[in-house]
């Protein structure tokens, strides 16, 4: 069976511009990758010019060139800490009804951080609302049984932290996981 991939634009709880990439490796396998607005040069640009005419402007008060080789050192120090730490450009989750859930986070430095869910551990996967910033918001979290009690939840897994989709984007990911998960409690197992 050939790979069916489809694009679509969302935008985040900030108004900010995400991109869904689904793609259908099987009627029971599929990768939702959730992409996030790159770094922009302009507010690197401005922070970085900000931080060095604030070292600047202490440098001629205080006539100590530290100032100057400090504000350098932590502004590089900072970005790569930024890049490799805190910015993720995309968020994947990949679902098998056979095997399980796989949340990938891809960082601009390009560090990924990989979670993996096995599918017998996964009781459901639902959307829930939080209060954000004076705002009511959603999310997509992975609900897994509680090993002692199975019809019981031991823990909630929150889906694309970084990218905080609206709930249109949410609902997508919900109903093509809801079928692959359907499809797994009623294939009998072994």
């Amino acid at each position: 069976m050939e790979d069916a991939e489809d694009e679509r634009s969302f935008s985040d709880i900030r108004g900010g511009r995400l991109s869904l990439r689904c793609r259908d490796y099987s009627p029971y396998c599929r990768e939702f990758g959730l992409s996030s607005a790159r770094l922009s040069l302009r507010t690197l640009t401005a922070v970085t010019c900000a931080v060095w005419l604030t070292a600047y402007g202490l440098f001629t008060l205080c006539e100590n060139s530290m100032v100057l080789s400090s504000a350098i050192f932590i502004t590089l120090l900072g970005l790569l800490g930024y890049l490799h730490f805190v910015k993720i450009d995309q968020e994947t989750l990949l679902i098998i009804d056979s095997l399980g859930i796989q949340m990938t986070s891809s960082y601009a430095s390009g560090k990924e951080s990989t979670t993996f869910i096995e599918m017998d551990k996964v009781k459901d996967v639902i959307i829930n609302e939080a209060i954000y910033m004076q705002k009511v918001i959603y999310y997509l979290c992975i609900l897994l049984k509680d090993p002692m009690e199975p019809h019981e939840v031991s823990q909630v897994v929150p889906v694309f932290q970084s990218a905080k989709p609206r709930l249109d984007c949410l609902i997508e990911v919900y109903r093509s996981c809801q079928e692959i998960l359907a499809h797994q409690k009623a294939t009998p197992s072994p």
